[in-house]
């Protein structure tokens, strides 16, 4: 039966008829087809938040006969990423039957190790926490989602009556309680009291919607939050101005984004006292209306409601009480008011840790705020990597949106403390942070590297985002930097287009990194070019260029970059890519072999100079690196070629027989060698020379 598309004001209606007609009348793929439309809207659900499941007739390996089976998302997932890989597949009698051997709510821990007895599908996900909610409804689809406009009614004060009055008794309500067994079982006996809803509102929670088809679901799950948003936007303003009204004025586009880039490396800093972070910065109009309203004071402190919302945030966020125009020039005037904030609410994270902690409760985690917010500037958030920031940054606008709704049509309510605590420090939340994969090596570092469209540079940029790098790329060749940027992925990496003799420039690209990341702990000094000519021929304007650009450039760089790393008082790292040429003597080569010993003498002062802020500096060495220079595709290679007495295509060869081990080199053998110096296994070196030639007798350092 064909399905009629339907619009909608507050959400987005995304379903495809063509797309849902090639699936056919398997379920399993309509459920994660419908998952995924779902996921794509925030309004709707955030990441990783919600579960969606479907029920379908199975045939059992064991006895041959028709079982229900459901499928439903399994624990840690996305439904707007959600495979076949993330479902957990369980029999529907057998979870049911569970309710025969549930000892009650002060045991609902040991029930979630009971849903592996249930599994179907032995390729299944663990099972979520959310299992026995969907299990216990008998409908076949099923969404359990996260709308802003329905928490919003969901964490008012008058939830219940709202909606009750607003959906005309078509939506059940089920006070707030810790999702788990239980849950389930109540969820089951709202739907047994009042038979024909269409959906059930949890409070201070989400919402559950369903349908016989995953159409059905799907519009049902779209017009009950339509209707939610179009209530709330009626309310707005009715009663009082949205959050009481403005209080702070919002400082223009431009300055917010310079004084946040100014202020991140302090505030990263700052965050990073336990565990280094990753930042982000939101000053989207969402997030200026909250922080420069009257109710930011009363409502920050409150925290947040929905359980998803302050697992990622923290319970409540960090407010700067500094003036939004603040002179930032030089931090340091500032930093001890800031430290003196980070340490109040440190010291108010303990207190609320030791007063709600249980008996076995893990031990307490990293007390430094996630949020941060700054009025008349906008947001930051800090977390383990740029997803979980970025993620993090979109979950307190959900909160804002909560409480702005709320607000509006009744009275905000957050959690009561000791139930927020009960779900930070769940022992079930705590197992499945354990079994996190083990971070990457270079999880929640930041590196700007020059010259990195292409050559060295860009394999370098490859294996530092494998190895969990947030990149900077940055380069003077605007369009070969756009095609280099299509190789990572949203979270890995920005592209800023960077001349190393211009201070603008260089200023821009590390304050991009300020406003993407926090900050930068990893500087590759990578630009070059070559010009090989005989003393004769030499000009000064070859001698010029040479020297601007690979010393000079190279000096600007690590001077702003040492600016920004002092200021987040976390060490880091400069290397920079030199050349065999810096230590060996070789014809026609006297401007640049002059400006590469430049390099590496100037990495020796600034190890000297840098140690004690525990920021490194080394020297990798290549030696005819060819595959994908730009370098050698001008008059260098012919200039080489003519030195040595080869051709241009016998270059290659004749560089890798001149070496002890006989190698041609890569660009990765060159991002290796530099890898080797960030990686973590030299952190307690600097001021040395990595040679990655194959071997080159004469450019031995000792």
């Amino acid at each position: 039966m064909k399905t009629k598309p339907q619009t909608f004001k507050h959400v987005s209606y995304l379903w495809d008829e063509e797309k849902a007609a090639s699936l056919g009348d398997d379920e399993v793929a309509l459920l994660i087809y419908r998952s995924n439309i779902l996921g794509a809207d925030l309004r709707i659900t955030n990441y990783g938040g919600g579960n969606t499941s479907c029920k379908t007739m199975e045939k059992d390996p064991l006895t041959g006969k028709a079982v229900e089976v459901m499928w439903i998302k399994g624990s840690g997932g996305d439904i707007g990423t959600l495979t076949k890989a993330g479902l957990a597949g369980l029999y529907v009698d057998k979870l049911r039957s569970l309710e025969g051997v549930y000892r009650g709510i002060a045991h609902e821990d040991e029930m979630v190790g009971l849903f592996n007895h249930c599994i179907y599908d032995l390729d299944s996900k663990a099972p979520s926490i959310d299992t026995p909610l969907h299990a216990f409804l008998p409908f076949k689809h099923i969404d359990h989602l996260h709308p802003d406009a329905a928490i919003a009614i969901a964490a008012s004060k008058e939830g219940e009556k709202i909606t009750q009055e607003l959906f005309e008794g078509q939506i059940a309500w089920v006070p707030w309680q810790r999702p788990g067994f239980d849950l389930g079982l109540q969820l089951r006996d709202a739907l047994e009291a009042n038979p024909g809803i269409r959906g059930i509102m949890l409070g201070g929670h989400g919402l559950f919607t369903w349908g016989d088809t995953a159409h059905e679901c799907y519009t049902n799950s779209l017009e009950v939050i339509e209707k939610a948003s179009a209530f709330l936007e009626e309310n707005y303003g009715k009663k009082r101005p949205v959050f009481g009204g403005k209080k702070t004025k919002a400082l223009d586009p431009a300055q917010r984004k310079d004084q946040a880039a100014k202020i991140a490396p302090l505030l990263r800093g700052l965050a990073s006292s336990y565990n280094r972070m990753v930042g982000t910065f939101n000053d989207s109009e969402t997030v200026l209306q909250f922080i420069n309203s009257h109710d930011l004071t009363k409502l920050a402190p409150l925290g947040t409601s929905c359980p998803d919302h302050f697992l990622r945030t923290k319970i409540a966020p960090l407010v700067l009480d500094i003036p939004a125009d603040q002179e930032l020039s030089d931090l340091s005037a500032l930093k001890s008011h800031i430290e003196k904030l980070f340490a109040q609410y440190r010291e108010g994270y303990k207190d609320y840790y030791e007063k709600h902690k249980r008996s076995n409760s893990p031990a307490m985690r990293d007390p430094n705020p996630v949020i941060i917010l700054w009025p008349g500037v906008g947001m930051f958030s800090y977390a383990k990597d740029k997803q979980t920031s970025r993620v993090a940054s979109e979950f307190y606008i959900n909160a804002i949106n909560v409480m702005r709704g709320a607000e509006a049509v009744s009275e905000y309510v957050s959690l009561p403390l000791q139930e927020a605590f009960d779900i930070e420090y769940w022992l079930l939340e705590e197992a499945k942070l354990q079994r996190m994969p083990k971070e990457k090596p270079l999880s929640r570092k930041v590196a700007l590297i020059t010259g990195s469209a292409g050559g060295i540079g860009k394999a370098i940029a490859d294996k530092f985002a494998a190895e969990g790098a947030c990149v900077v790329l940055t380069d003077i060749d605007g369009d070969r930097l756009d095609k280099a940027r299509k190789d990572f992925g949203k979270d890995a990496a920005i592209a800023v287009k960077l001349d190393v003799l211009d201070n603008d420039t260089i200023a821009q690209a590390y304050a991009a990194a300020c406003l993407a990341f926090g900050g930068v702990d990893i500087i590759v000094n990578c630009a070059g070019l070559a010009i090989s000519k005989p003393l004769p021929e030499t000009t000064e304007a070859d001698w010029d260029l040479l020297n601007d650009v690979l010393v000079k450039g190279q000096f600007k760089v690590s001077q702003a970059g040492v600016a920004v790393m002092r200021a987040q008082g976390l060490g880091g790292d400069i290397i920079n890519i030199a050349s065999k040429n810096a230590l060996v003597s070789g014809p026609n080569n006297v401007a640049y072999g002059t400006a590469k010993a430049a390099q590496v003498h100037m990495s020796r002062l600034l190890a000297a100079e840098l140690g004690p802020d525990k920021i490194r500096v080394n020297v990798v060495n290549p030696d005819a690196v060819i595959e994908g220079s730009k370098i050698w595709e001008g008059k260098w290679a012919e200039g080489r070629a003519k030195a040595y007495g080869v051709t241009v295509e016998e270059l290659p060869a004749f560089y890798a027989k001149r070496t002890l081990m006989n190698e041609i080199i890569s660009t990765e053998d060159i991002a290796n060698g530099v890898f080797a110096f960030v990686g973590g296994i030299l952190s307690k070196s600097t001021g040395n020379i990595l040679n990655v030639d194959g071997g080159v007798a004469a450019a031995f350092v000792r």
